[in-house]
């Protein structure tokens, strides 16, 4: 289950990885850039976060500008401004290079954010907040980055 925060005003959805998949499918390859210096190859699939946006997000409001994603064990999280969430490569990802994501890689569904470091490309996510104050970020809260970008 994915939970949906939009704002106060409304009531939290709750979506399945269905919900998810019923959203026009992208596949890209991009280059994944570790904040310590590594990078590899990788092709993802999923929904586009606009597109999730579009969807899910209440009808006739704007986005606020920040978005908060969190594991569903609230262990991990990270904080993005809306202009990158909505970045056309920003994916809700469920497949990578052709097969469904395995747990080592983010299963069920995965961040994937290629104009960001990977620190930023959240596993297994639980909850999406859209919110006006500027969110914590894990790693931000360790000394790096908030932003993050390349």
């Amino acid at each position: 289950r994915l939970r949906v925060e939009a704002n106060t005003e409304t009531t939290a959805l709750e979506l399945t990885l269905d919900d998810i998949k019923a959203l026009p499918a992208v596949t890209q390859i991009v280059k994944l850039h570790c904040i310590e210096g590594w990078s590899t190859v990788v092709q993802w699939t999923g929904a586009r976060f606009r597109d999730f946006t579009a969807k899910y997000f209440p009808a006739g409001s704007t986005p606020p500008p920040y978005v908060y994603m969190e594991t569903p064990d609230s262990q991990y999280f990270v904080g993005l401004d809306l202009k990158s969430a909505m970045h056309p490569q920003t994916l809700l990802c469920y497949a990578r290079n052709g097969n469904d994501l395995e747990d080592e890689h983010g299963a069920p569904l995965r961040l994937v954010i290629p104009v960001k470091y990977g620190i930023k490309n959240l596993k297994r996510i639980g909850l999406i907040r859209y919110t006006s104050q500027r969110p914590q970020d894990y790693w931000a809260n360790e000394g790096y980055d908030w932003f993050a970008g390349l």
